[in-house]
């Protein structure tokens, strides 16, 4: 071929692409695509938060975010420049919770999702999604001192951690593991697996390799198992803003910029390959399911039977932990209480330090530094320890003001009559001033009780599945926020509204007692 031949085909190509673009950009789908950016803005949602290596704040200058899902929203808004013919339209991010994306994208909160959404079949009926822009499959990772556990069917009988409401999650109960332990963020679970409160840890391999790969307290093993991908989701009403975005992906993958992204982050392999021809999610699914040896997760029928078992169990749990706490919270409160009043002033003030610290210090920072922050200093606490422990320290504070206040309503004249009859100081205590003291502190006491029932929801955090936990996992997955809200509203009424009646009635009879 000359070379004039040659330059005439080339720009006859480049002719050909460029009236393509311009018919594409021109086409109706374009037209309403167009019209839907056009405030040449277009927000995506995501969790920066213990989000790497997706997305995350750079440490060095907090307000620049990195990771290599912000690389490939970069990449894709100029592919969406070109294509719909809008030069200045920009990427715009929104830091969402990561297990709430999916209601901010319906509250329209932001345009799509970029956060390592599976293509799951659970996903697929709540929002579009696209194509996959990366396979992954799970790596299971154990401390490095491990000889037991091998892959995954030798950790059946251990204690596995993993995210919440992840495909992780899922694939672990789909292979029949006994004892999950599910947490909020990704980083949490391999701190308590480097603590030994968990036996081995199964997340995506992104996740993995970024927080375990090159950690010498930590070793992979097995195969990597219950293949995905990941895919960007959008409203169900947003199909022309998919088909964009599928070619966009499509055009990044055959030019081989999705390689160079997943190459600066460690994260290509030889399954990479397969996204020239995995291009739809139902191929995904199908891909996957080779790859899984035919076997496939589905989602749960969250029918009654199913599903108020469960929300049953997580009520028992909150009740064990508020009495458990509150009974730690009435005793510590009642010494500290003891100690304001009648404590040399040292120790008196060492009391006051106690409330004030207690009181002005928040309770999720308290169940935080004791679960996470005490292995650092070599103490590891379970955590129910933690809990009960934190809910004690914290309530403990409010009780001892309580005592304390309800001890001085007593009037002074009762010890000077108990003295006159010869009791000495801690006999009048016990036995004059301290029922009559109760009994003005049962009220405000059974009203801390009742707001723990609710504050139990905190201990989530630190991997505590207890009812309000239980009731969002369970929501997210079925979609019966509406159903599922009012079962979990009439179990703590259910657990509430007795102790009230307790209460009542425990006045009424003790005020009985002294008529």
């Amino acid at each position: 071929m000359t070379y004039g031949r040659f330059l005439r085909c080339l720009l006859f190509a480049l002719a050909i692409a460029t009236v393509c673009r311009a018919a594409s950009a021109a086409s109706p789908e374009g037209e309403r695509l167009r019209a839907r950016l056009a405030g040449n803005v277009l927000k995506w949602g995501g969790d920066a938060e213990g989000g790497a290596p997706f997305q995350f704040y750079d440490p060095a200058s907090p307000d620049h975010l990195l990771g290599f899902e912000v690389e490939l929203v970069d990449a894709l808004i100029e592919k969406l420049r070109t294509q719909l013919e809008m030069p200045e339209l920009r990427a715009e991010y929104v830091q969402y919770e990561w297990v709430s994306l999916p209601q901010g994208l319906q509250k329209k909160d932001f345009d799509i999702i970029i956060s390592g959404i599976e293509l799951t079949h659970e996903n697929v009926e709540k929002f579009r999604l696209t194509r996959p822009y990366y396979l992954f499959g799970q790596q299971l990772t154990v401390r490095a001192d491990e000889a037991k556990i091998r892959n995954l069917s030798d950790a059946k009988e251990s204690r596995l951690g993993t995210l919440s409401d992840s495909a992780a999650d899922r694939w672990l109960v789909n292979v029949g593991v006994k004892s999950i332990t599910a947490y909020e963020g990704q980083v949490e679970p391999y701190m308590d697996l480097a603590a030994g409160r968990v036996d081995a840890v199964l997340l995506d391999l992104p996740i993995a390799q970024y927080h375990a790969g090159e950690d010498k307290r930590f070793k992979f093993v097995g195969p990597l198992e219950g293949w995905s991908g990941y895919g960007i989701g959008a409203r169900n009403e947003d199909a022309d803003l998919i088909d964009a975005l599928n070619r966009a992906i499509g055009e990044l993958q055959r030019e081989g910029r999705l390689e160079a992204i997943y190459r600066r982050w460690k994260l290509w392999n030889d399954e990479q390959r397969a996204l020239a021809e995995v291009d739809t999610v139902e191929k995904l699914f199908a891909w996957a399911s080779a790859k899984n040896g035919g076997v496939e997760v589905r989602p749960e029928s969250w029918t009654f039977a199913r599903y108020f078992p469960l929300l049953v169990k997580a009520a028992g749990v909150t009740v064990g932990l508020s009495i458990v706490s509150m009974t730690v919270a009435m005793l510590i409160g009642l010494l500290v209480a003891l100690c304001r009043l009648y404590g040399p002033t040292p120790v008196r003030w060492l009391a006051l330090a106690y409330v004030e610290f207690f009181r002005g210090t928040p309770l999720l920072l308290l169940l935080t530094f004791l679960y996470f922050g005490l292995p650092s200093l070599g103490i590891s606490l379970q955590a129910w320890q933690a809990a009960i422990l934190g809910f004690g320290l914290n309530y403990a504070a409010f009780e001892a003001e309580i005592y304390r206040s309800s001890i001085l309503s007593v009037p002074r004249g009762q010890w000077e009559a108990a003295h006159a009859l010869g009791m000495d100081n801690t006999t009048t205590f016990r036995r004059i001033i301290f029922p009559q003291a109760i009994r003005t502190a049962l009220g405000p006491m059974t009203n801390d009780f009742v707001a723990m029932f609710k504050d139990t929801s905190l201990v989530s955090v630190i991997s505590v599945i207890e009812l309000t936990k239980q009731y969002d996992l369970i929501a997210r997955s079925s979609g019966k926020f509406v159903e599922i809200g009012l079962l979990t509203a009439l179990l703590y009424l259910a657990m509430s509204v007795p102790l009230g009646y307790l209460a009542r009635y425990l006045e009424d009879k003790w005020s009985a007692g002294i008529k």
